[in-house]
């Protein structure tokens, strides 16, 4: 069997803390919680073994999308997620040198609007760059 590479979606939750979910299985709810990013990746994996062991207790076959539990984890942000974990952006200059309104990125940053496809490709690519243009970088 081949390991599964999934999709772990990070984000902010309400009371300060991280919460990751996988969008993309079906068959059972696999997410985590912490109050630190690392804390969240951890549940979510002490989940997936907890959802496996429930199967195989009760006599059920896994669900597809859990892959015999042989999973990769890829994580990603949304975006107040990527904000939490990266204080040190000021969303008002990074708007302006990706080259989008500044006011726009603040409401994907609060969840107020959500960005579509081309413009969270337009913010990553920017972002990207501008970790190229830092590594570049020296004293």
């Amino acid at each position: 069997m081949t390991t599964r590479k999934v999709n772990a979606i990070i984000e902010r939750a309400s009371d300060g803390g991280y919460g990751v979910y996988c969008p993309d299985i079906e068959g059972t709810a696999l997410c985590g919680y912490g109050r630190t990013e690392e804390e969240a990746k951890s549940d979510l994996l002490e989940v997936l073994e907890m959802n496996i062991e429930r199967f195989q207790e009760i006599n059920e076959p896994l669900p597809e999308g859990l892959n015999g539990g042989d999973i990769e984890f890829e994580y990603s942000y949304d975006f107040s997620g990527f904000f939490q974990s990266y204080p040190v952006f000021n969303v008002s200059e990074l708007a302006k040198y990706i080259g989008i309104n500044p006011s726009l990125l603040r409401r994907y940053k609060t969840g107020e609007k959500f960005a579509s496809r081309e413009q969270r490709k337009k913010i990553e690519e920017g972002i990207h760059a501008l970790a190229r243009n830092l590594s570049a970088v020296s004293f």
